[in-house]
């Protein structure tokens, strides 16, 4: 009976949690007399009704649906675009990671552990130095470019049901402890950038090089970009120029949005197929590479760009599949998950 309760109270500690978060959003909100935000940011509200339910589901983060309509449809700065993805997904994300840890879904912590180091760095010195000298445009274009890539590659490796995969990292070294920090240094980099970023590029190393299960990679990336944003958040706020004033105003009017909708798209996953997990991920990948043509003011130059990006990250996933299958000399048990 103890154990059925335990399982129950699992079970809605999510709902607890939003609703606490509610509460809070309430008093605060009133307190600052900011209810007229929504007259002006409602759009937001919308958008982040998909985006943290994407964020909570797949390896793309709230910010790869939110960078892109706040620059592209509605021509919000990038800076502000930028923060507001860090300051949302503080919120939506976290309450994300702690679903997934009430219901006990199974993530690589020691994969959390070498990323999150390495992004701490890599995304104070993106905030600092690489985002203020790199025009937008090219950032999300680098951005949906490389992760289309990605999606060509996941799709076809997978496209055969009896593709050798894992529950844990196999044959873990200190030469991997390296590579992690490395991919957590270019993850970070990349979400200083357009606030989000690490959670696919951390993604792309676990599924391809060490070949873990896509519903262990998942949900392990929800927990490193929630440990990104916050520390991208907090770094920003606390030891730099602040968050873009304008960012707070979108951030108002989706808190109460973020906090349900993240935490259900991880309960939504929980129990899925592997093979509809990565379903997920390449449609949305597909739709925000195709978005982001109709959107970008494109030219033969960035037509160019995009395609050059392609190849490189191909050859590059594919690298990273090639030799995580070498890697493993004793031929390992298969698991069908």
């Amino acid at each position: 009976m103890a154990t059925s309760q335990n399982i129950l109270k699992r079970k809605y500690a999510p709902f607890a949690i939003a609703f606490i978060v509610w509460g809070a959003w309430i008093i605060l909100i009133t307190i600052f007399d900011n209810w007229g935000l929504f007259g002006d940011n409602w759009f937001m509200s919308v958008t982040m009704v998909f985006g943290s339910f994407i964020a909570g589901s797949t390896s793309v983060g709230g910010g790869a649906v939110a960078f892109p309509v706040m620059t592209l449809m509605y021509d919000i700065p990038p800076p502000v675009a930028r923060d507001f993805s860090l300051m949302v997904q503080s919120v939506g994300m976290t309450a994300a990671t702690l679903t997934i840890i009430f219901l006990r879904i199974p993530v690589e912590w020691r994969v959390i552990t070498f990323i999150s180091i390495g992004g701490f760095l890599g995304i104070v010195f993106g905030l600092e130095e690489v985002a203020p000298r790199l025009p937008s445009s090219f950032a999300m274009l680098f951005f949906t470019s490389l992760w289309f890539a990605f999606g060509l590659i996941i799709y076809w490796v997978n496209r055969h049901s009896d593709r050798f995969i894992y529950t844990k990292l196999e044959k873990f070294t200190s030469a991997d402890i390296v590579r992690l920090f490395v991919i957590g240094f270019i993850g970070g980099t990349v979400s200083g950038v357009t606030g989000t970023g690490i959670d696919i590029v951390a993604f792309s190393l676990l599924s391809l090089y060490f070949r873990l299960c896509e519903k262990i990679a998942t949900p392990t990336s929800v927990v490193l970009m929630t440990i990104n944003s916050l520390a991208g958040f907090l770094w920003k706020e606390s030891f730099s120029v602040g968050m873009e004033p304008a960012a707070w105003n979108y951030w108002w009017v989706c808190v109460p949005v973020v906090v349900i909708g993240a935490p259900l798209g991880a309960w939504f996953i929980k129990n899925k197929s592997r093979f509809f997990i990565i379903g997920l991920l390449c449609s949305a990948i597909i739709v925000q590479y195709i978005g982001a043509l109709f959107i970008l003011p494109m030219d033969a130059f960035m037509a160019f760009f995009s395609l050059a990006i392609i190849v490189l990250g191909v050859c590059c996933f594919w690298g990273a599949e090639h030799f995580g299958k070498n890697r493993f000399i004793v031929t390992p048990k298969e698991e069908k998950i």
